[in-house]
């Protein structure tokens, strides 16, 4: 036992060491955008760095490839160190939850709201303070590029190059902005890379970073959409409007830079909220012209300037291929449940050694609903308690879901084939660390407080960690809704006794003054697998991390050799032997074409490493057409009154329930009666709930209450 504890006390110690030394790494990346609008890294750092790396095998581009790109991929590499690090000792922190549940107070203030309305959403101080560094950092940069290449500006330069003054000034800004585009652009595809190793580095999940990639996304589109802007206006003014119809075989290629702006600009315009929400399907195909954004950006600016932006866009580049392997194989499912409410549970086989936080989710394809089409879905069950199962939990709301229903409801198929994606989600519970939870839904948001309920009800069936008292408030427009609680408890009927889980549930029916009398009961399907169907697996198998960062080295390593070869022996020779610049088009495709190639071959070769690991596994998962259980819960009971109870974690759960009709949660009253030391609040449901939730968290009136953020609106 002591030497179990020195090695998870060793193991906690390296990845302290890892993260570390990623940070230290990242200040230093920073460092290098903060000096390079200044004149002595311009004039003296420079000119020593292109010297030291402009060889015969990297060429202009190597000064790029190592300030800009080598560090992010190692920070990668270093992440996907850490996160196995820590997976490794997730047991022992359960365990060790029995003995430290203290909240820091320092951390909990920069976790606490700091912006409640507004276009930005609600923001921790975290959030607040690192925004205000990235703008002083944007304002720095472009200050100092502007001032130094405004002084350089003079009537007698300006004049020699047959401009006038403010001309040469417009056009000094316009590339300025172009430039100030980049350090947004470097930044923009590492909140949407799914299997992101840097996120979890900094707390952070894909899912709850989207916001920070729709801000970026804006800067962007604002930046690149005024140096475009300018530049015509400085072509109008000085007669040489013709310009925008060039592409030049050295420099920047005018036309290239123009329709990446226009894939840009129809991109930017399905984002907007109301576009977004009506009319999903319109933006989810229009945002797939990022493709074409990047790629003509790269014809635009050539590869030497693309090694800037080149880290997050080949992290992305290597998640996206490996969900493309993973989303080609079909999951077994195993069943669906259609409550009355107008909510499907579908359950999934899932291998044993997949293992999931709570909050987790899965994008799901049906291909009998939509070929194309890819829509999140938190993870509602645990893979502690249900080891063999995955489940989602869909509403009936947009066309997708509706068409969804359809097929279950209308005329059930036998099988159904379906694809997934993920899960993810955080590497850590944060939530375990308070003494009391209180967990906030309105409607569907009582989803990913499923898989929380579920987490601890394994703790407390098992001793594995205490478990908080957990108080879930949960409002729903009509009575038929009520049976989203009974997917509490699990249709695969493990649960035996959850008489010590701490849990009281308060349901409220807006729309409803009593109960509407019999319903329609929950609807259990179950489905034939066939032979190819596999049960949901971790993309890379059990060392999933260890392997993606094999992955990133191996293709980077590979990338830098076939880069170097291709410089050395045939670039570099027709640019020396000949009087004619080797096309900067032409060495931009030839560097796309070795990144794809070298990403597709190490990504594949690991994914079908991995999958032979599992496969075994999966052998091993029954294939067995369970009856549908029996017994109602608390949802169903509250519906259907007549109803009788029939096992022991129903009855317990619907002594824990309390409903109210025709009222809505009183949430500044229950929230500020809370007693507990650190209280952690979760709220999941309509924006205008999640406002009032953290407004009354970060009022000062008690100082109990951590606003835990969480984001499920896409």
């Amino acid at each position: 036992m002591a030497n179990k504890v020195e090695r998870r006390s060793s193991e906690l110690s390296m990845a302290g060491v890892v993260r570390l030394l990623a940070v230290a790494i990242f200040l230093g990346y920073i460092l290098a955008w903060v000096i390079a609008p200044t004149n002595r890294y311009r004039e003296k750092w420079q000119p020593k760095l292109r010297a030291d790396t402009n060889s015969t095998y990297f060429g202009t581009q190597g000064t790029n490839l190592l300030i800009y790109t080598f560090p992010i991929l190692f920070i990668s590499i270093l992440g996907c160190v850490y996160i196995h690090l820590k997976k490794g000792r997730r047991e022992d922190e359960r365990h060790a939850l029995n003995l430290t549940r203290e909240v820091n107070p320092g951390a909990s203030f920069w976790r606490r709201p700091a912006l409640v309305s507004g276009p930005l959403g609600i923001v921790s101080w975290t959030e607040l303070a690192f925004l205000a560094m990235f703008v002083a950092l944007l304002t720095w940069y472009f200050s100092v590029y502007l001032s130094n290449s405004f002084s350089r500006i003079t009537p007698q330069s300006a004049a020699k190059a047959g401009e006038k003054v403010w001309e040469a000034k417009l056009e000094s800004a316009a590339l300025r902005l172009g430039l100030l585009g980049n350090l947004c652009l470097a930044f923009l595809f590492i909140p949407v890379t799914r299997t992101s190793s840097i996120l979890p580095l900094a707390g952070l999940t894909s899912e709850g970073s989207i916001k920070y990639h729709i801000w970026l996304g804006h800067t962007v589109m604002v930046l690149v959409t005024l140096h475009g802007l300018l530049y015509v206006i400085y072509w109008a003014s000085t007669d040489s409007l013709s310009s925008m119809l060039e592409w030049a075989n050295t420099g920047e290629s005018y036309v290239a830079g123009e329709l990446a702006l226009l894939c840009g600009l129809v991109l930017w315009a399905t984002t907007l909220q109301r576009v977004r929400r009506k009319m999903f399907e319109l933006f989810f195909y229009s945002h797939q012209l990022y493709v074409f954004f990047l790629f003509f950006f790269l014809l635009h600016v050539g590869i030497g300037f693309f090694c800037l932006i080149l880290p997050g866009v080949y992290l992305f580049m290597i998640d996206r291929f490996l969900r493309f392997l993973q989303s080609r194989g079909r999951v077994r499912l195993v069943s669906a449940r259609l409550l009355p409410g107008d909510s499907i549970e579908l359950n999934f086989a899932k291998s044993p050694s997949l293992e999931y936080n709570p909050l987790s989710n899965v994008f799901v394809n049906v291909p009998a609903v939509s070929r194309l089409q890819w829509h999140p879905f938190t993870v509602s069950s645990n893979s502690n308690l249900e080891p063999d199962t995955l489940s989602v939990i869909i509403k009936k709301e947009g066309s997708w879901t509706q068409k969804l229903h359809q097929v279950l409801a209308s005329s059930p198929p036998e099988r159904l084939e379906v694809a997934l994606e993920g899960p993810y989600g955080p590497v850590s519970n944060s939530f375990s660390r308070y003494n009391s939870l209180v967990l906030i839904s309105g409607g569907s948001g009582i989803t990913p407080f499923i898989s929380i309920i579920r987490e601890f009800i394994f703790r407390s069936a098992t001793g594995e960690g205490a478990t908080p008292k957990i108080h879930l408030i949960c409002a729903f427009k009509n009575s038929a809704d009520l049976t989203m609680l009974d997917l509490l408890l699990p249709i695969s009927g493990s649960v035996s006794d959850i008489s010590r889980l701490r849990l009281r549930v308060d349901a409220f029916v807006t729309r409803e003054k009593a109960p509407t009398g019999k319903g329609d009961a929950v609807r259990t399907l179950w489905f034939k697998p066939r032979p190819t169907d596999q049960p949901a697996a971790a993309v890379l198998g059990p060392h999933s991390w260890l392997l993606l960062a094999a992955v990133i080295a191996s293709s980077f390593v590979a990338f830098l050799l076939l880069i170097g070869i291709m410089n050395r022996y045939y670039i570099y020779p027709k640019d020396h032997n000949t009087n004619k610049v080797y096309s900067y088009t032409a060495k931009a495709l030839l560097n796309l074409l070795i990144i794809c190639a070298t990403i597709a071959a190490t990504a594949a070769a690991a994914f079908l490493w991995g999958k032979q690991r599992h496969a075994a596994e999966g052998r091993q998962v029954q294939i067995a057409n369970a009856p549908t259980p029996a017994g109602v819960s608390p949802g169903t009971w509250f519906h259907n009154a007549e109803q009788e109870l029939e096992s022991l974690p129903q009855e317990s759960l619907v002594r824990s329930t309390n409903v109210q009709f025709g009222a809505r949660p009183d949430l500044k009253k229950i929230l500020l009666e809370q007693e507990e030391k650190d209280v952690g609040v979760l709220v999941s449901g309509p924006r205008g709930m999640r406002r009032d939730v953290a407004k009354i968290c970060s009022s000062g009136l008690t100082d109990n209450l951590h606003y835990e953020s969480m984001s499920f609106s896409w």
